[in-house]
């Protein structure tokens, strides 16, 4: 009786090898022309925008007290002040 047991064991064992998706190790290309290694279910990745070329990680960005926020641009435009 144990070894039947035994074999369903085995079996299921198969049964969940079979489930997981290939694990590669993958390209990342991006349209800017930086490319790194990482790994995926996919050989290769296309992306548009990546931590090179990021305005968050380049520190390209605008900031709020620089360019002023909503409120303050409807202000200036209907001549409202600081009411």
């Amino acid at each position: 009786m144990k070894e039947k047991g035994k074999e369903n064991e085995k079996d299921k064992k198969k049964e969940k090898e079979s489930l997981h998706p290939k694990y590669f190790q993958c390209k990342v290309r991006c349209n800017c022309g930086n490319e790194f290694v990482t790994g995926s279910t996919k050989p290769e990745i296309r992306v548009e925008v990546c931590s090179k070329c990021h305005p968050f990680y380049t520190g390209s960005q605008k900031l709020l007290v620089e360019a002023g926020g909503r409120v303050e641009k409807f202000r200036k435009k209907y001549n409202l002040g600081n009411a």
